[in-house]
């Protein structure tokens, strides 16, 4: 258990991220594949109307997400910290609170969402021909929502304790299982989109049960005991101040979505919401590797924040701006040099495929500037600074893209709807600049002072 302690204070910046990342980035990559191949079964085996149901229920799930961020990467904040600052009783305390709170989360989802589920589907924005496949998903995935929750969150406590490679097993686990089981229920047992969410729970459940045996086993730094569970408000308050951003970001994305949803049908049809779904499939397979980055690089920064490595707490935000920059940008070659390649994977249709190369190549414009905004709020969030982790969460897709896609297709129809992602990403850089270059200037202070005594 010390030797990840030591690890986190004494080894070489360049390789500690390296080895904290790199497991990251594969479990997160694969975790984005088996969407990406739950995207194609569905997309061959049902067609575009299936891609849509789908897309329609994905706000859903984002949401479980946010949640379980809310939590997971708030009290993996406080975590870092605290084995920074060798104080192993918080920790446990944190540990055993995130547990709680994400068991109670879960199960309240799944009750509401089931009760709830037409009127839900119609709010997504489901029209009449994609309500059914809509609901075949999301009645089944929202069963799996106390596994989803839980696994997200107890991730995120494995990555603070410096663990990388049990987060990225149980990425891969879930991932692979899948993916096995997609074809098998798509296809063998002619389940449909009824089979692909069947194939996701299940992979959930079996993520979240090797989780469970990882802290009970005992592999853990953290001594997780019953007492630890009595949810503490002081430690529930904090994990939320510091969680929020990851929390709004995330909401974002799910209020984005039903914006969308509902906006595309207006504008474009069933077929545009199919489009937009298969083009944020690649969205995630391609960008990532650099959330992976920076879910290593954030318990590198809080651990060495906590023990007043100041230094070595700047390198790592240096070291993973270079690495992120250069994902951004060659995923950026990628999408807007082979966008009717890639789409044509999903599916045969023409009018998906036509439609989906002019929205890609519209939308990607700004792709090399969304890695420095990753890592500005990653820095943040990891340091504890809620305020400026908040802003940087509502930045992108709260303050300008959500009030841009309302703007633009009154005057550019779908289009529009498209143009607005490359506008909102450059104008969230800007915000993100100022806040990283303000935060930059108190580091030198700090690492100046450090060097005085």
């Amino acid at each position: 258990m010390m030797d990840r302690q030591k690890m986190l204070a004494e080894e070489s910046i360049g390789k500690l991220l390296m080895k904290l990342s790199v497991p990251a980035m594969i479990g997160m990559l694969v975790q984005a594949l088996y969407n990406f191949v739950d995207t194609i079964f569905v997309g061959r085996g049902v067609g575009s109307l299936g891609i849509a149901g789908i897309t329609i229920s994905f706000p859903v799930q984002i949401f479980v997400m946010a949640f379980a961020q809310l939590i997971g990467i708030g009290g993996a904040s406080i975590i870092s910290r605290s084995l920074g600052a060798k104080d192993m009783a918080k920790a446990n305390r944190t540990a055993g609170n995130i547990f709680t709170v994400v068991i109670f989360f879960g199960a309240t989802m799944a009750v509401l969402g089931f009760t709830f589920l037409e009127p839900i589907l119609k709010l997504l924005g489901a029209s009449p021909t994609i309500m059914p496949y809509a609901s075949d998903y999301l009645s089944i995935i929202l069963f799996g929502t106390f596994f989803f929750s839980f696994a997200m969150a107890t991730n995120s406590i494995v990555r603070a304790e410096g663990n990388a490679k049990v987060a990225m097993y149980t990425m891969l686990i879930s991932a692979i299982l899948n993916v096995i089981l997609d074809p098998i229920f798509i296809f063998g047992l002619d389940m449909g989109v009824r089979g692909a969410a069947l194939a996701t729970v299940i992979a959930q459940a079996t993520t979240a049960f090797y989780l469970l045996y990882y802290f009970l086993k005992g592999e853990s730094l953290l001594r997780v005991e019953l007492h630890d569970l009595k949810p503490n408000r002081a430690i529930i308050r904090e994990s939320f101040a510091i969680g929020f951003s990851a929390f709004v970001r995330q909401v974002s994305g799910s209020v984005l979505g039903i914006i969308m949803n509902n906006t595309l049908v207006l504008y474009g049809g069933d077929v545009s919401v199919a489009v937009f779904g298969v083009i944020n499939r690649l969205f995630m397979v391609f960008l990532m590797p650099m959330f992976g980055i920076n879910q290593g690089f954030m318990p590198i920064l809080g651990f060495n924040y906590g023990a007043r490595k100041y230094d070595r707490a700047m390198e790592a935000i240096w070291l993973s701006v270079i690495a992120v920059s250069i994902i951004s940008i060659l995923t950026f070659v990628v999408l807007f040099s082979f966008p009717e390649v890639l789409i044509g994977i999903f599916s045969r249709d023409s009018e998906l495929i036509s439609e989906g190369i002019k929205a890609m190549k519209i939308i990607v414009l700004m792709t090399p500037l969304i890695g420095f905004q990753v890592i500005g709020a990653g820095m943040f969030q990891a340091l504890g600074k809620g305020l400026p982790a908040l802003i940087l969460s509502m930045a992108r897709q709260i303050l300008f893209l959500i009030p841009i896609v309302l703007i633009l297709p009154y005057f550019f129809g779908l289009n529009g709807i498209w143009a607005s992602f490359p506008i909102a990403d450059a104008l969230a850089f800007i915000v993100t600049f100022v806040l990283f270059l303000k935060e930059m200037k108190v580091f030198k202070v700090k690492i100046r002072k450090a060097g005085e005594f």
